[in-house]
Parts: C-alpha cells; sequence; structure tokens
C-alpha cells in the first residue's frame, strides 16, 4: 500500500461535490433499458435507465444511487461520461477503469477520474466504484434482445 496515498483523504470535498450530482440524473420511465445491479461486497446498488440511439449508443440515462459517497461519485462520473457510448465503448472503460483500481493499468482516459485515485489502496471500495460500469455493461449486454427490457444482477468485484 502507498503510505502516501494511505495519508490522502478517501472522502474529499471532490468526492461529496459528486456525489450530489446525480440528482441531474433522475431515473426514466420511458427508457428503452432498465438495469439494476448490487454489491454483494458493501450492499450498494444502481438502478440504471438508457435511451438508446438506433446504433447502440447511449443518448439518455437516468440513474437511482443507494451507495456511499465513493459510489455516488463514481456514478456521476459515469453519467458524465456516458452518452455517446455502446456496449463496446462501455465494456472497454469498464475493464480499463478495473484495471486502474487493482493498479495493472494507466488511469482512466476520463481525467476527471483523478479524483477517485486514494480509492485504489482501499479494494474494499472497489466494488463500489465500479457498480455503474459493471451495471451499464449487463444492461447494455441485453439491449439487442430487449426492447424496454429490465435486467437486474450482483457483483462481488
Amino acid at each position: 500500500m502507498n503510505p502516501k496515498a494511505v495519508s490522502a483523504p478517501l472522502y474529499n470535498r471532490d468526492i461529496l461535490a459528486l456525489a450530489v450530482e446525480n440528482a441531474q440524473y433522475p431515473p426514466l420511465t420511458d427508457a428503452d433499458l432498465h438495469g439494476s445491479q448490487r454489491s454483494a461486497i458493501c450492499g450498494s446498488r444502481v438502478g440504471l435507465d438508457l435511451c438508446l440511439d438506433d446504433r447502440g449508443r447511449i443518448i439518455k440515462l437516468g440513474m437511482k444511487v443507494e451507495a456511499c459517497a465513493l459510489g455516488q461519485a463514481s456514478a456521476s462520473l459515469f453519467a458524465r461520461h456516458a452518452l455517446g457510448l455502446d456496449e463496446a465503448a462501455m465494456r472497454q472503460s469498464r475493464d480499463q477503469l478495473w484495471g486502474w483500481l487493482r493498479g495493472e493499468a494507466d488511469g482512466p482516459s476520463w481525467t476527471d477520474f483523478s479524483v477517485l485515485a486514494a480509492v485504489k489502496d482501499y479494494p474494499a471500495r472497489h466494488s463500489a466504484v465500479m457498480l455503474p460500469f459493471d451495471v451499464a455493461v449487463l444492461t447494455l449486454d441485453h439491449a439487442p434482445n430487449s426492447e424496454g427490457g429490465t435486467t437486474e444482477g450482483s457483483t462481488t468485484a
């Protein structure tokens, strides 16, 4: 564990500001897809509503986030960058974030994710940070077979 990172505050003003940003993405009743996932590790839950264009790209999203401030911050960052992404691009973003959290890859291409850097040294918090991406991949993965479909799952990442 990096001693410098341990001394960095895990919950800071930037994290808390991102956490309240979720209010900008209320749940959508008219979405093409609805998905929900709960982390078995921390109990966080993210509900995701997605509207897609004819090429399977996200054009509108809504969320219901029941998570710690880190999970809420991650959901806000997810929502900031998810528009225009399809299932393959979302999967790539999720895998990149997961590699970064484990110290196996460079940071996410979304530069504002640096606000979550202190989380890397707290594996028990990784599942909350990954949850919005996991539910998005799970939900988008069911898009071709779904017309207004609903997907639920659980993760232990």
